[in-house]
């Protein structure tokens, strides 16, 4: 066979081959196209009030109808987030803080107690006399809501009631008055109408006005020695010398002498048990 000829069949196989290659590149796509055109049902959607066992749910409540762990914890780490400010507009520790910090002041010494010091006092001095307050919401709310026996929202409601009890006995009437005719809102009928939005920043008002009068009484006699002190400086002549160095350890011996402390602390745990 010539050259030409050879040329002539290996070209026909080459055509054939291609022309092969064509038709099942076409039969794959035509295949592929139609398995995509194909319908596909769509799956129904889960009911969420009966899931079908392939979902994601909570357990709020446990068997028994108590709550789980995870939402007694849930609402531990709220309350202790917002412990400040409960502390701080609802219980006795402002009023206890603000004597303490006059009566240092009154002494002349600034940083003595340190703040430290003195909120730790504050603190548990107010745990001393919040103790029935407590004791009567564990009682009341903390319980039985563990038991199942209480929703969260009657739980918060019987929580708010002695707490409403503690804040009312030592509010004056003057200052839920003050509230009550900046908010404009009608005079309450009675004490237990009282919103707490009042209630609270007229019981804190209450609180500073007392704390302030006890320092008032606790400042009087250490005035007493400054000016005494300052008179008998004066009267020697003795104008450069700072009248503080000389009052300072008489204020500290008097302070001493006469069980300072413990007559604040009394002063202050007597306030609350005589209702303000």
């Amino acid at each position: 066979m010539n050259t030409p000829v050879r040329r002539a069949v290996f070209l026909r196989i080459g055509v054939f081959a291609l022309l092969a290659c064509i038709l099942v590149a076409a039969f794959v796509l035509v295949g592929t196209g139609q398995a995509h055109a194909a319908p596909i049902d769509p799956v129904p959607p889960t009911d969420p009030t009966n899931p079908d066992g392939g979902g994601l749910s909570i357990e709020i409540n446990g068997p028994n109808g108590a709550p789980s762990s995870a939402i007694v914890t849930l609402i531990g780490i709220t309350l202790l987030s917002i412990a400040p400010s409960l502390l701080l507009m609802m219980t006795s520790f402002t009023k206890i803080f603000v004597v303490l910090a006059m009566a240092r002041n009154a002494l002349g010494l600034p940083s003595i107690p340190p703040n430290q010091v003195l909120a730790g006092l504050a603190l548990f001095l107010s745990l001393f006399i919040m103790a029935p307050v407590i004791a009567d919401i564990n009682t009341l709310a903390v319980q039985p809501y563990l038991d199942g026996t209480m929703t969260v929202t009657q739980a918060i409601d019987a929580a708010s009631e002695p707490l409403r009890a503690f804040m009312l006995s030592n509010t004056r009437e003057e200052d839920l008055a003050l509230m009550t005719r900046v908010s404009g809102a009608d005079n309450p009928d009675s004490a237990s109408d009282v919103p707490m939005l009042t209630l609270i920043p007229s019981f804190m008002i209450s609180e500073l006005r007392a704390a302030f009068i006890i320092g008032f009484v606790i400042f009087v006699p250490f005035l007493v020695i400054d000016l005494v002190v300052s008179s008998a400086l004066m009267s020697m002549g003795m104008m450069m010398l700072p009248p503080v160095m000389i009052s300072l350890p008489f204020k500290i011996l008097l302070f001493v002498l006469v069980d300072g402390w413990a007559l604040i602390i009394t002063s202050l745990v007597t306030s609350y048990q005589g209702g303000g």
